[in-house]
């Protein structure tokens, strides 16, 4: 009898007591915004910001809404005006382009190679089209970040990167989301920090870090802000950049402090779960593990492999029959977008130029979440179970 998975790829960890406590204090106190305290009290979002900056090693921090919201504002503070063209990924999730759309810009998409990150060389190619590279470490993926520096060095281009799937990671040991102007983070609910929506903003720029906390709806309390710039540096700034309200509130840095603090553990975590379904995926006829760099620090909360050269019907055929035996694959070489996945040809508010190369990639990526709820039993499952599916669909096409 085939074996069968009867866990749940959405059932993410229980909020630490230490964070639920937390919530409730605050909300007995009834402060849940972030500029409602009371005498020398300091709110939990600014206690978030400053741990939140320590930890990547960054100077100054913002938490705000949603990673989207974060991107936007990070477009914003840069200097990124309607009608302006940004470099992006093509191997992306909608609201990297959507960030791009919302402030009035132009997506531009950049080729993403058979290792899932940013083509360089298609960056090279495309770097005098635009002054802004947002760039998506698409579930997790990091390109060779000093390559990727030198790149957008020369050709003057200001890099933010977005990291809603890179919170913990590294490339060479330097934190993602530190390479460039401005780093992105995600607190959604199937990020490595869980508030259920929230974000946070990282960046070294003092004039930046201005923009964003006045953007972000700090009216004239930006003294507040612990992990801000030097109150001199918004003199000329608070009264011409506008208010386009976007704050975390108190209750859900009260969630999110603890699960920073454990951060560290739980990215370990999340890697034995990784590598142990790597390792079961290997050596497997049609299907193609990605290789990680050796540069590459990762948090393995999600996981893909290519299918290559797979027609779509025994892709589809493939994906039916592993959530029949319940394992969920995600594939983003669907036509039309699906849930989450979807393509840089989706989005129908950019006039998107053809990507013979980054099609064949993107026909043939799966996507798999890998939830702390899974054991390492669990992923040994899982991985039987691609395996022998694989074998029955590869062998039946071929």
């Amino acid at each position: 009898m085939s074996e069968v998975f009867q866990g749940s790829f959405t059932q993410q960890e229980p909020i630490p007591e230490a964070g639920i406590a937390a919530a409730v204090e605050v909300m007995r106190s009834g402060r849940l915004h972030r500029y409602n305290t009371a005498g020398d009290e300091v709110a939990q979002t600014v206690l978030l910001e400053q741990e939140f900056a320590a930890s990547v090693g960054a100077k100054y921090c913002l938490a705000v809404a949603s990673g989207g919201y974060a991107m936007a504002t990070a477009l914003r503070a840069v200097g990124v005006k309607a009608g302006d063209r940004v470099l992006t990924n093509a191997f992306t999730l909608a609201p990297v382009p959507g960030a791009i759309a919302a402030v009035g810009a132009v997506p531009v998409f950049v080729g993403v190679t058979r290792d899932l990150v940013l083509d360089l060389d298609d960056l090279v190619a495309k770097a005098d089209g635009a002054d802004v590279l947002l760039l998506s470490h698409m579930r997790g993926h990091l390109c060779d970040m000093e390559r990727l520096m030198e790149i957008c060095n020369a050709a003057r281009i200001t890099v933010i990167e977005d990291c809603a799937h890179t919170m913990g990671a590294a490339w060479k040991d330097k934190p993602s989301g530190t390479w460039g102007k401005v780093g992105c983070y995600s607190c959604q609910t199937y990020k490595h920090i869980n508030s259920g929506e929230g974000g946070l903003f990282v960046t070294d720029d003092a004039e930046v870090a201005a923009r964003a906390i006045m953007y972000s709806g700090s009216y004239m309390l930006f003294e507040t802000h612990k992990a801000g710039p030097p109150p001199e540096t918004f003199e000329t700034i608070r009264y011409h950049t506008p208010n386009i309200s976007g704050r975390m509130d108190n209750l859900r840095a009260a969630i999110l402090r603890p699960q920073l603090a454990d951060l560290g553990t739980q990215c370990a975590r999340w890697n034995e779960r990784y590598f142990a379904l790597e390792e079961g995926l290997r050596d497997i006829a049609g299907l193609t593990v990605i290789e990680r760099a050796k540069e590459e620090t990762i948090v393995g909360s999600s996981i893909q492999f290519l299918l290559d050269g797979w027609e779509d019907v025994a892709v589809q055929d493939l994906l039916a029959r592993c959530k029949a035996r319940g394992v969920e694959l995600k594939w983003f070489g669907n036509a039309d977008p699906v849930g989450f996945t979807s393509r840089y040809d989706s989005w129908r508010y950019v006039d998107a130029a053809p990507m013979p190369e980054s099609d064949a990639v993107l026909a043939g990526i799966i996507d798999m979440r890998v939830p702390l709820t899974f054991s390492l039993e669990d992923c040994a499952l899982i991985a039987r179970i691609i395996r022998d599916e694989v074998g029955r669909v590869y062998q039946s096409a071929a």
